[in-house]
Parts: C-alpha cells; structure tokens; sequence
C-alpha cells in the first residue's frame, strides 16, 4: 500500500518535470531536461518504491534514520536511494528527499537547458 498519496502530483509539480512509464521496467520515471531525478516501481518482492538521487553523505545519514530508506534498488548505491512507499517515512522527510534529487539533476544539466527549464 502507497501512504503517499500526495507523490505523483508532487514529481510533477517541478518546472520542466515530465512523467513517462518505462514499460521495460513497469516503473514511471520523473525526467528533468531528459535526466532522471525519480523513479517509482517495485522491487524484486513487489514492494512499491521510490528511488532518489541525493547527496551520498545526506543519503547514508537518512539510510541510518530511517528502516525504509535504502541503497538504490537497481541504482548507484552511493548517490542513489529508495524509500519504501508502505513504509514510515515522514512527508517532509521524502517531500525534502525528492526536493534534493530534483535540485541535484537540474543543477547538473548543461547551462543553456538548466536557463531553459527555470525560465
């Protein structure tokens, strides 16, 4: 079971974010200038996730706070991490999280599509 709701209008609410199903992967993929910045699917058990790319020192601080946060699935464990979306995890807390991975791809995208994006 989703407790959040409130996380696909959230994803898509970033200026320039767009959502696409990735029928490969059976997960919907939230893109920045063709970037990824958040995934959603399941893992291998069937439990629903969502996969992050954060600062790996603010990663491996959340890993330790929360049970629910984990590696990567399927991803770079060091800047990549999942949150389980049955799990425990405040919204601010994941709000913040998706906050940082959307911040992290856009400032990492060439100048002129980042000036695009924010204009």
């Amino acid at each position: 079971m989703n407790h959040y709701l409130w996380l696909d209008d959230y994803c898509q609410s970033f200026k320039g974010a767009l959502k696409e199903f990735k029928e490969e992967w059976q997960a919907t993929r939230y893109l920045i200038g063709g970037k990824m910045f958040a995934l959603q699917g399941a893992d291998n058990t069937g439990r629903l996730v969502i996969t992050l790319k954060l600062n790996p020192a603010n990663g491996s601080l959340l890993r330790q706070q929360f049970e629910d946060i984990i590696p990567g699935y399927y991803m770079n464990k060091e800047h990549w991490n999942s949150v389980y979306l049955d799990g425990a995890v405040p919204d601010e807390v994941l709000k913040d999280m998706i906050n940082e991975s959307y911040t992290t791809v856009l400032n990492a995208l060439p100048k002129k599509i980042r000036t695009e994006i924010i204009k």
